[in-house]
């Protein structure tokens, strides 16, 4: 009898051991761990091209939020994003997609402005610039290569 029940209390203490293990695996993972804290602010583009929620939000190479939610609104992109609470934007402040690397993930790079004037819990970030669009250039490129004549 004493057996059983001491199999079944380590049991137990396994399944949570286990359950919270996935739980913190998950949390790390998608960078919510200490994310708990922080606010949020939204950004209208005019294409978001390959960012996705979880993706990072950069100031000068140095991560300092995650992309929570995107949607359409009005025929825009609008993306919010949670930001560290000790990161102050300024009005003024410029967000644009970028890539890591040449074919890389999208990110969110952020120029600080120089306006006293902050964005609070819930404000909009006005100055964005959308990713760009390397396929098109390409294909532009060789569309327009394609229909020119060597020069003799």
């Amino acid at each position: 009898m004493k057996k059983q029940r001491f199999e079944f209390f380590v049991g137990l203490f396994m399944a949570a051991g286990l359950l919270c293990l996935a739980f913190l695996s998950i949390r790390i993972a998608r960078n919510e761990l200490f994310a708990a804290n922080g606010y949020e602010v939204e950004a209208v583009f005019t294409n978001c091209n390959g960012l996705r929620s979880g993706s990072a939000i950069m100031i000068a190479g140095v991560e300092i939020g995650r992309v929570k939610q995107i949607t359409l609104q009005d025929y825009e992109a609008r993306v919010i994003f949670k930001l560290q609470p000790d990161v102050v934007l300024q009005k003024d402040a410029i967000a644009s997609i970028r890539t890591k690397g040449l074919i890389g993930e999208k990110y969110i790079e952020i120029t600080p402005g120089a306006a006293d004037q902050v964005i609070a819990h819930g404000g909009r970030l006005n100055g964005t610039e959308p990713a760009m669009d390397l396929e098109g250039l390409i294909s532009k490129f060789v569309q327009g290569n394609i229909s020119t004549k060597p020069a003799n």
